[in-house]
């Protein structure tokens, strides 16, 4: 009897529900940094005075430090933010990805159902 043999490549690719929902979650992410970089840069903005060293040297280095907090914040998730966008999209995501794992299996015959035809019929091996 024939029995179907695994694709290896089926095997080791990761599907592609699963990378569209990681460059959801990557593009969430980078969406909450974006967000928290203007709050930040807003809350910075919105100091009473000049202080004794401000300069454009520190201001560019107090922008580039708000930058990375903001996006340490973001990896961390601390405004759940990216959760939230993800929660919001992923349903999105998935139906596009089965529609487009539909219309794959369906172009490509199977292998497996060729193969018991052959035996259900009786054809040389």
């Amino acid at each position: 009897m024939i029995q179907a043999i695994p694709t290896l490549a089926s095997a080791t690719q990761p599907s592609k529900a699963d990378a569209d929902k990681a460059k959801l979650k990557t593009a969430a992410q980078q969406f909450e940094a974006v967000f928290l970089r203007q709050m930040i840069g807003s809350m910075r903005q919105a100091s009473l005075g000049d202080g004794m060293f401000d300069s454009q040297a520190t201001q560019q280095f107090q922008d580039m430090a708000d930058s990375k907090t903001a996006d340490a914040m973001s990896q961390k998730g601390v405004l759940h933010l990216a959760d939230v966008i993800e929660k919001q999209l992923g349903a999105t995501v998935a139906k596009q990805a089965g529609a487009t794992t539909a219309a794959a299996t369906a172009a490509r015959p199977d292998v497996t159902s060729l193969a018991t035809a052959k035996v259900a019929v009786g054809a040389p091996s």
